[in-house]
């Protein structure tokens, strides 16, 4: 293996926009959910005649579809990941709009048959209502909590009960259900995460940024060192990522 200088440096250096996991190819590997995101979604825009994908990152989930609606738009706060997302799906007549993190969406009442959503920051369930037309579906995967607390907790130390209790599935579902819309399905699921080296932990740590806030290499030296002494011995980390599927529709 090389030296944890050349590792972190080449990680240090590595393009992190967007929602592609590429660059981790063969230095880290993470279980997928057995409902496969992506084919559902494929399968829901297929049959619709408008959509809206939220937090949308570099937009490569929707590029995935085969089949896209006639209008299809989706949003994404982070400037590189919505530039990312106009070079990826500009050329299939996708509609990119940046958004500030927090605000409401900036469409019509009733505009769309589907709005999706991989990862969300946080769901406005209200305005994913408003935006929905009657007998609209809302599809999405979500980060469920504690997820990749093994990780976390390694750099920051124990984290608190409120901390670890977040994105609860539960929750979010009663949430969804006060403001209006059908919960129709919720499936949940604990996925093992790995890493091989400490290069994979550097980028993932430079992309996942609101896992450890302040994150840079010099300040969190000395556990990278102990994460690295510990992957070479032949044992890789490993980390536990939790998800839920909800899917949700405002009724007629």
């Amino acid at each position: 293996m090389r030296s944890f200088e050349d590792l972190v440096t080449e990680a240090e250096d590595a393009d992190v926009t967007g929602w592609g996991f590429g660059w981790l190819e063969g230095r880290a590997n993470e279980q997928r959910p057995s409902w496969g995101y992506a084919r559902l979604l494929e399968q829901r825009l297929a049959h619709a005649g408008s959509a809206l994908d939220i937090d949308t990152g570099g937009g490569e989930v929707v590029n995935e579809a085969s089949c896209l609606p006639r209008t299809m738009v989706v949003t994404e706060s982070w400037a590189p990941n919505a530039e990312r997302a106009r070079e990826i799906l500009g050329a299939r007549g996708v509609r990119v709009v940046a958004t500030d993190t927090g605000g409401g969406l900036p469409f019509d009442d009733s505009s769309f048959d589907v709005v999706s959503s991989r990862h969300p920051v946080k769901p406005d369930w209200s305005e994913i209502h408003r935006v929905l037309r009657p007998g609209g579906c809302y599809l999405a995967q979500h980060v469920g909590p504690s997820s990749a607390f093994e990780l976390i907790e390694f750099m920051l130390g124990p984290l608190s009960p409120q901390q670890r209790s977040g994105r609860d599935p539960k929750a979010e579902a009663a949430e969804a259900r006060a403001a209006g819309l059908t919960v129709d399905r919720l499936r949940t699921a604990r996925c093992r995460m790995e890493f091989f080296d400490i290069g994979a932990v550097v980028w993932i740590l430079r992309k996942c940024v609101w896992w450890v806030p302040d994150f840079d290499v010099v300040r969190y030296e000395e556990p990278l060192r102990e994460l690295d002494a510990q992957m070479r011995t032949g044992h890789p980390f490993v980390a536990h990522s939790t998800r839920h599927l909800i899917e949700a529709t405002r009724p007629i």
